[in-house]
């Protein structure tokens, strides 16, 4: 007698993700480093100068991180309330920082006390910014101001008062020391130039704007507030070029890659985009455990380092060259693993007698039922695995498939109460409009409708599902009309779009396949007679 076979399930092509460069480059990172801080961290910036530190803002404190270090290598704490928005300046001596009590602290990155204080915001601070001469700091406040200071004498330089609302981001040219860029809750972004007493562009970003970054060549202003991330051309006056919506929530922060030519955005919603700069679609997408606030990139992109909500600091740093080669979970195995598998690749000789295990055959439930001819319960355990993952029909259409295979499909769709059809009803119509499942489930529907239109209108649920199906495959049939009458459009399309050739034609076509002399010597005797 020959042994059961079990149901074969047929495997349908899945879409993969599709694996690019870009997959590769932001993939290569190691498991991330958390540390827990104080509370929510409002920002990041890594030092200009090696070895790169950075500085993280939350709450009262800002930690000063070393590249692979784990615990701060410096602690300001020299605040009355919560900090804002420490940076550092361009030769990484300087720290800058505002804070909730309205003061400006600039500290020595090797020392501990402010040397310092700027006063003359009435609340919060919540921007700083060093200008490119090393000698001037940007400050933007809730009291609607944003202020030019010198940092030798102490003193305020200019004051700012174009905002309707808090500004909560800026950022200073690094090639003019004269120009800088705010943006506020006003939903105005405002380029500002020291030489002259007011703003030069203004440009509206519709949303309340919580981010603002410059390109390198300082050419192109990118900004985000609500869900959208916007990019301006300043050298056209603020043109708006594109406008993205990728995030449904508030984006919180931007940066670019080493190179320039991806940007990252971060947002309320966990997620970390990032974007071409050349066409400006996704190219990659980070996922956190909470809602982001900040976001920074190391030189070289060699960490990648996010503050969020839950007060927890996150760090990837980038995988070696040898590490990448390794192949993953290969250096974690113990040694009893190694003893477990040892042999497993030794290859007979020719003079070896190989000696074979019989491996004992696993069924499951759905062919244990097969195997005694219970069709009908082989069916029901099938919509039961079906039901249970509710993502993977494919189990219960290959038992469909068997049934119908021997002849016994009729059997086991028959004799089913209101709750058991009910339940083939439904993953008929969940399945049936599939396209690779309809060959099979369409024949299955025809004879459920041979068997049970006897007993139609007696079960309100039931009659509800036939109706269901109905205008299933009703709409089903309207959007294939539809489809092929569009195709029949694009096909004249294209046809009328072809450029047209003429076939050279021979003597013999031309006169209907008679040649040429039995051609001539016919008209003469047509004419004569």
């Amino acid at each position: 007698m020959a042994s059961f076979k079990p149901t074969k399930v047929q495997v349908y092509p899945k879409l993969g993700e599709k694996v690019t460069q870009d997959t590769l480059y932001w993939k290569n990172y190691k498991a991330p480093v958390q540390i827990k801080e104080f509370g929510a961290i409002t920002n990041i910036d890594f030092s200009p100068v090696a070895p790169h530190n950075f500085a993280v803002t939350a709450f009262t404190r800002i930690h000063i991180y070393g590249p692979f270090s784990q615990e701060p290598v410096k602690t300001f704490t020299r605040f009355k309330d919560t900090a804002y928005c420490g940076r550092f300046r361009s030769d990484g001596q300087l720290l800058v920082a505002g804070c909730e009590d309205s003061v400006v602290r600039l500290f020595d990155v090797s020392g501990k006390v402010a040397l310092r204080m700027f006063r003359g915001h009435t609340k919060a601070v919540h921007v700083t910014d060093f200008t490119s001469d090393r000698y001037q700091i940007l400050t933007g406040s809730d009291d609607y101001t944003c202020r030019l200071w010198d940092i030798p004498n102490a003193t305020e330089l200019t004051t700012y008062h174009e905002h309707t609302d808090y500004i909560r981001c800026g950022v200073t040219s690094k090639l003019n020391r004269d120009l800088f860029i705010t943006g506020s809750y006003d939903h105005t972004l405002k380029l500002f130039d020291a030489r002259v007493d007011k703003s030069v562009i203004t440009m509206d970003h519709g949303q309340p704007v919580e981010s603002v970054l410059l390109y390198p060549s300082e050419g192109l202003l990118v900004s985000a507030g609500g869900r959208y991330v916007k990019v301006w051309d300043l050298l056209k006056g603020g043109q708006p070029l594109v406008s993205l919506k990728n995030h449904h929530k508030t984006v919180t922060c931007l940066c670019l890659s080493s190179n320039g030519q991806r940007l990252l955005s971060a947002s309320l919603d966990r997620h970390v985009k990032v974007y071409s700069t050349t066409n400006y679609k996704v190219v990659h997408n980070f996922d956190y455990a909470a809602s982001i606030l900040s976001l920074a990139l190391a030189p070289d992109d060699e960490s990648i380092v996010v503050g969020m909500t839950n007060s927890v600091l996150s760090i990837k740093h980038r995988k070696s060259p040898e590490e990448s080669k390794e192949i993953p979970g290969q250096q974690r195995q113990r040694p009893s693993y190694r003893v477990f598998v040892k042999g497993k690749n030794y290859v007979p000789k020719q003079d070896d007698y190989l000696v074979s295990k019989p491996v004992k055959q696993h069924l499951a439930k759905y062919d244990k039922q097969l195997k005694k001819f219970n069709v009908s319960k082989a069916l029901d355990t099938a919509l039961e695995c079906f039901s249970c993952t509710s993502i993977s029909p494919e189990i219960t259409v290959a038992v469909i498939k068997e049934l119908d295979r021997r002849g016994t499909l009729k059997n086991a769709l028959a004799g089913r109460d209101e709750q058991g059809l009910s339940q083939l009803l439904n993953f008929l119509i969940g399945n049936l409009v599939d396209s690779r499942f309809a060959p099979v489930l369409v024949t299955a529907a025809e004879m459920i409708l041979d068997i049970y239109q006897s007993v139609i209108g007696q079960s309100a649920v039931v009659d509800r599902q036939l109706l269901r199906l109905q205008e299933l495959l009703e709409r089903e049939i309207d959007y294939q009309q539809d489809l092929l009458e569009v195709l029949g459009m694009l096909d004249t399309m294209f046809a009328s779009s072809l450029p047209r050739k003429e076939v050279p034609c021979s003597a013999l076509s031309r006169l209907n396949g008679m040649a040429q002399e039995e051609a001539s010597t016919s008209r003469p005797q047509l004419q004569a007679t």
